[in-house]
């Protein structure tokens, strides 16, 4: 599986705001659409686009938080049609193998939506654990970084 993390282009632009996640997962993540959109306005969000094999398949975007001085995983979808495939897993491996790269930063969080619970068991086996935060109805998750790992 070739998996990338690629910029929002002019050539892929298209493409990433008609991806789309499942009926019943509509009510868990903005759309795309609305997250570049938000990246524009928040100039510290990095919207990246799922590629699989040269395919757009699905979307994430992080940012650095000033006010806790953190990075978050602000965004995660996979196309409908590319889900259950390791897409989205390979693409959060990848995310977290890049903000472990930046100086001084131990963690890294997200938030779900408490009825998400495909979303938790992702994070979960990825090694996040609920904080008992909540921001915005959602749950706080984070994952702290060995040291020297």
């Amino acid at each position: 599986m070739s998996v990338e993390l690629r910029p929002v282009t002019k050539a892929n632009f298209g493409f990433v705001i008609n991806l789309e996640v499942s009926q019943d997962q509509v009510n868990f993540v903005a759309s795309n659409l609305y997250s570049i959109a938000e990246s524009k306005v928040y100039p510290e969000c990095i919207p990246l686009v799922i590629y699989a094999n040269d395919t757009p398949v699905g979307f994430l975007m992080y940012a650095f938080d000033n006010k806790d001085a953190s990075y978050w995983i602000c965004r995660l979808m996979i196309d409908r049609y590319f889900q259950g495939k390791g897409y989205g897993r390979e693409a959060m491996q990848q995310v977290i193998k890049e903000i472990r790269k930046r100086p001084n930063i131990d963690f890294v969080k997200l938030s779900i939506n408490p009825y998400n619970q495909s979303a938790e068991k992702l994070y979960s086996q990825l090694g996040f654990v609920k904080t008992g935060e909540l921001v915005e109805g959602e749950e706080v998750m984070c994952l702290h970084f060995e040291p020297g790992s």
